[in-house]
């Protein structure tokens, strides 16, 4: 039986760093859940739908394929046989990620594709609803936080570092309107699962976290 990883957490809190980190020490397939949302949400923008139109949101996804493969140990998001690894993380992808994820039709046409993975794969997953609706049956379940304060800095040197010019107020705000989307969304919103062990990595370092996690797995393995 394939042993299963969700974590879950609001925009910003590390998650896939630290799944990448934690599914290499572990030799287990790492399934960044939120790369394959954003890459639906950018053939939404090129084809220059409405955020708040789900028929035609709806409509798209009949025309949408995305698939994951494993590249020289990363992962690699292909959106109808474009590899979009490099253009999935802006700001204006990540706004439409939260807006459209919400719809039940956009859930369903990746939901499937996570869960078969899972039943076959040693695997680390993070998302926003990996341990209460995608993989319920996860052995392992975290839920990784951190106050908006410390995710929009963490955010905002990323920026800096890239050559971004960008405000840290706005990006606070960014987050923290994401997070209330993300939480009351009506479908699968963002929640801790009852049996998830709480990780807040606001003073932690990412290698901490990283520990604390393969811990639980030793613990449950």
């Amino acid at each position: 039986m394939a042993f299963n990883i969700a974590i879950d957490g609001p925009a910003g809190a590390g998650k896939s760093t630290i799944a990448k980190k934690a599914a290499e020490a572990l030799s287990y397939l790492y399934v960044d859940t939120g790369a394959m949302y954003r890459a639906m949400a950018l053939y939404f923008l090129r084809k220059g739908i409405s955020a708040d139109d789900e028929a035609a949101v709806n409509a798209a996804c009949e025309e949408i394929t995305v698939s994951i493969s494993m590249e020289e140990g990363e992962q690699q998001v292909f959106l109808n046989g474009e590899n979009v690894n490099g253009l999935i993380r802006t700001e204006e992808v990540g706004k439409m990620t939260s807006a459209t994820s919400r719809y039940r039709k956009v859930r369903e046409k990746l939901t499937d594709l996570q869960r078969s993975m899972a039943q076959t794969t040693d695997l680390i997953m993070d998302g926003r609803d990996i341990g209460t609706s995608v993989l319920p049956g996860a052995q392992v379940k975290i839920y990784l936080t951190a106050s908006v304060e410390t995710r929009g800095k963490r955010r905002f040197l990323e920026l800096q570092e890239k050559g971004v010019d960008c405000s840290l107020e706005t990006i606070c705000a960014d987050i923290a309107k994401r997070d209330e989307q993300d939480m009351n969304r009506e479908i699968s919103p963002l929640r801790q699962a009852e049996d998830a062990v709480l990780i807040d990595s606001s003073d932690m370092t990412i290698q901490e976290v990283t520990e604390k996690i393969l811990e639980l797995v030793r613990e449950r393995r």
